[in-house]
């Protein structure tokens, strides 16, 4: 089981001061994030791609290279990697590209973005939303398979006797999770490929997230790539945590009451009752993310939202420093519950031989920087 965070970069004031980090805090702040997030154990660090204000990771393969740059574990993914306003071929150079420089460290999650005016910014129409996602796959998946590509399609210029370079890490591609949150289509088209189906299930009740993960996993089997509980899933999840619970959610709700998305709509404790969203003690976060295996089933990603909604960076950090506990606690009791014949978590095969070695064995390990290195 991996677990991590994501986050998705927006600058939001702080309701509880006005302050607003400037772009420039807000970038550097990720960075710091990512590397507490490997100082206390987590397996995933995940960026957005929004293109809109207020959110500023607008190239997910440039602040990510910065941070695989810094770190010596941690896999870098995506929280999302818009397929239908990017040009495939630009997604495989540059996810190649980061792969290679990461050692292998790399997945993405793929998705068409939640923010209706990208489309017409990149020249695409959002009415052909799912199309041009199923096809632009289409087409990425063979440009990491295939050393030369022919290709035709609706929504780009043919390709003729194409190679994208640099080819993938020893031949293998980076692992790709499709992301929805509504559309049914994209868990088939995951089931179908026989990657992984990311349900990003934090604003939504249960049931709707149950129904997609089950088409999928109908669809994986059906494809011919393994028994239905053998694909590959992962969820989404959001925390605060302090030792007491009612300091908790003192603290956390006048942020939520304000974030972006679902401040000014449900209260907190509606909010908590049918999504994960978790605000409590650390017991309480432990529990109710157990609770999701009984209603997906066993899954191999856990990931959680920390930096959002106007949090100040050492408020997050003391929030990593919990969930670094948390994590502890949650790998022994997924590990019992797990059954037999499930599939292990996405890892290339790179990264997984250099976690076989001895630490002093690893050439070229960096020391891992401090929390007060002045580069950061």
């Amino acid at each position: 089981m991996q677990f991590g965070i994501y986050s998705v970069g927006d600058i939001t004031p702080d309701p509880t001061t006005g302050r607003v980090p400037t772009e420039h805090e807000r970038i550097k702040s990720m960075v710091r994030i990512a590397l507490k997030a490997e100082e206390v154990g987590l397996d995933v660090f995940a960026t957005g791609e929004h293109h809109n204000p207020p959110h500023v990771p607008t190239s997910p393969t440039t602040l990510l290279g910065y941070i695989a740059a810094r770190t010596e574990r941690i896999i870098l993914s995506t929280a999302v990697t818009l397929i239908t306003t990017n040009d495939p071929v630009k997604i495989a150079e540059d996810y190649a590209m980061l792969q290679h420089l990461a050692d292998g460290r790399v997945d993405l999650v793929l998705g068409r973005g939640n923010t209706a005016p990208v489309y017409p910014w990149f020249g695409k129409d959002i009415r052909l939303g799912i199309p041009l996602a199923l096809e632009n796959y289409a087409l990425l998946h063979r440009l990491w398979r295939e050393e030369e590509v022919n290709w035709h399609g609706k929504f780009r210029t043919p390709l003729s006797h194409f190679t994208a370079t640099p080819r993938p890490l020893d031949g293998v591609p980076p692992f790709v999770w499709h992301g929805s949150i509504r559309s049914p289509e994209i868990a088939v088209q995951a089931g179908h490929y026989g990657d992984g189906f990311f349900a990003s299930n934090i604003l939504w009740p249960k049931e709707h997230f149950q129904e997609l993960i089950a088409l999928y996993r109908h669809h994986y089997a059906e494809s011919g790539h393994g028994r239905p509980e053998q694909a590959v899933v992962g969820l989404g999840g959001q925390a605060f945590m302090r030792k007491n619970s009612q300091d908790a959610i003192r603290e956390f709700r006048p942020y939520f009451d304000n974030a972006p998305v679902y401040g000014h709509g449900p209260s907190l404790e509606d909010f908590m009752e049918v999504t994960p969203l978790s605000v409590g003690s650390p017991q309480q976060v432990i529990e109710k993310t157990l609770r999701l295996r009984e209603y997906f089933g066993d899954y191999q990603r856990q990931m959680f939202i920390m930096d959002h909604a106007g949090l100040p960076l050492k408020t997050v950090l003391e929030q990593l420093d919990m969930l670094g506990e948390v994590v502890q606690v949650l790998r022994k009791e997924f590990a019992n519950q797990r059954a037999a014949g499930v599939a292990e978590p996405p890892l290339h095969p790179a990264v997984a031989a250099r976690r076989q070695e001895p630490a002093a064995g690893r050439p070229g390990a960096a020391p891992r920087p401090s929390r007060t290195d002045p580069r950061i």
